[in-house]
Formats: C-alpha cells, structure tokens, sequence
C-alpha cells in the first residue's frame, strides 16, 4: 500500500528511519544499477558510528539488570569479623549511558576497471547530524571534499544539524545536496517542502561520461510497499517527530483522504 504522503512520510523520521535508511540506500543501489552498465556499478557497504543515548534518539539504555529501589540491598551487620571491611551504605544502582555501534550505509559507485570510488550518495541518519556521529561524519565528508569523488547528501530528517555551509540553507524540512568535484565549493542544493515529490537527481559519473538520473519518488515508494511500513505506523497519533501546525492540518487531510481511498 503506498504512503498518505506525496513525497517524504514525515512518520518515517523516528525509530524506524535506521530500517529505513538502509532500505532506501539498497533500492538507491538497485534502481541506479542498470543505467550504470558495463562501465560502473554500485555497492552498499556498511560502516559502523558509535553513538550514545544522549546522542541518539532511537537507542534505549536497557535497567533490566539493575535494582532501583536501594531498600532491597542490605548494610554490613555491625558484627563484622576483625580483618573484614564494613560499609556504611548502599549505593544506588543506576544505569550509565553506553556507545552504542549505529550501522550506517552508504551507496558507492565504482568503474569496473579500477574499482575506483567515482560517486559516494549518502543517505543522512540521526547519528550523522548530532554529537558524536556528526564530527564523525563531518570529518568523513571533508574528506570526499578535498578529493576527486562526486558526493550526494540525502537529507530526509527534519531534526539534528544540516551539513555545513557558508551561508544558512532556506527554510526547508528536506534537502538533496550535489557536490560535483570540479564545481566545488558550488554545489546543487534542492529544498523539499513536506507536501512536495521528492525530485529526480542527476547522478555525475566519472570521464565525462553522462549523468544518470536518480528517481528519489520512486525509490522511497518502492521502500515503502514493498516492506510494508504502512503496518508499522499508527497514522491516528502525531508523527514521532512533531510537525508544525499548518503541515500537521495539512498531514491530516492527507491521511484522512488515504484512509478513504483505501477503503
């Protein structure tokens, strides 16, 4: 069943974005593949980020092994042996923030002959605009700055940092950026409005071969119905993330038409 919305499910951007986000990387891959024949291809490698719960939104610090209410631990008895040690208290018993490994996935286009990085397309995730993960990221994409790679950010996240810029990106919940090697610092910029499709992108190649076109509406959509995540999402309740009043008006007409269309 397809998505109530005409482009970007703004129900997406909580815990199920990390399925998600790899999903839409993988179709990305799939989607470009064909056009890319004989002389690319493209892979989905997997890196890890380490994050924390006060970085990221969607780990849970687990208390099952941990003990509350301190009335059930008990004091030394004061009739303990000489050479033993005795305690005055009981420590509380709390859970501290652990790192946590976040996967994150990437889309690389590679000539065949060389198997030479031509095209990094990087799907954004929380972990990348926040805390740790982010300087992590943002050393990450210096890195492809300064080198003869082509770079595609995808940023279909409301919340968190954009990528850094020169001057403040407009107003817009969602951004595309194109980063052709030979443009830099120029890069293409397309904002997305909620109630807008997500565009069709140029995808540069290497050798001044011609670029291929990326359908971001088309993906998405097919991430959508193809694994179901009309099951996961109580459209009946606020999305994980809040929307501003005018686009939650706006989201609730589009899921009450939806839900009639479906019937």
């Amino acid at each position: 069943m397809p998505s109530p919305f005409p482009g970007m499910d703004p129900y997406l951007e909580g815990p199920l974005w990390t399925s998600v986000h790899t999903q839409l990387s993988v179709e990305i891959a799939r989607q470009l593949s064909p056009m890319l024949r004989p002389r690319y291809v493209a892979r989905t490698p997997k890196r890890f980020v380490i994050a924390t719960a006060e970085d990221e939104d969607d780990i849970t610090v687990s208390t099952a092994d941990t003990y509350p209410d301190v009335s059930v631990a008990k004091t030394s008895d004061s009739s303990t042996p000489f050479g033993s040690t005795a305690f005055d208290s009981s420590p509380l018993q709390l859970a501290t923030v652990m790192p946590a490994a976040i996967p994150h996935v990437t889309v690389e286009i590679r000539d065949v002959a060389n198997q030479q990085l031509v095209t990094a397309i990087e799907v954004l995730s929380p972990t990348n605009k926040r805390g740790r993960g982010r300087e992590e990221y943002v050393e990450r994409r210096e890195r492809f700055l300064l080198s003869a790679d082509h770079l595609i950010e995808i940023d279909l996240l409301r919340t968190g940092q954009r990528v850094p810029m020169v001057r403040k990106l407009p107003s817009a919940p969602y951004f595309v950026v194109l980063s052709r090697a030979k443009r830099r610092p120029i890069i293409d910029v397309w904002r997305i409005q909620l109630n807008e499709i997500l565009p069709t992108i140029p995808i540069p190649l290497a050798n001044g071969d011609a670029d291929v076109p990326l359908d971001l509406r088309r993906a998405m959509a097919s991430v959508y119905d193809e694994f179901n995540y009309d099951l996961d999402i109580d459209y009946g309740r606020p999305p994980h993330i809040a929307l501003n009043e005018a686009d939650a008006a706006w989201a609730r007409e589009q899921i009450a038409t939806w839900r009639g269309s479906s019937r």
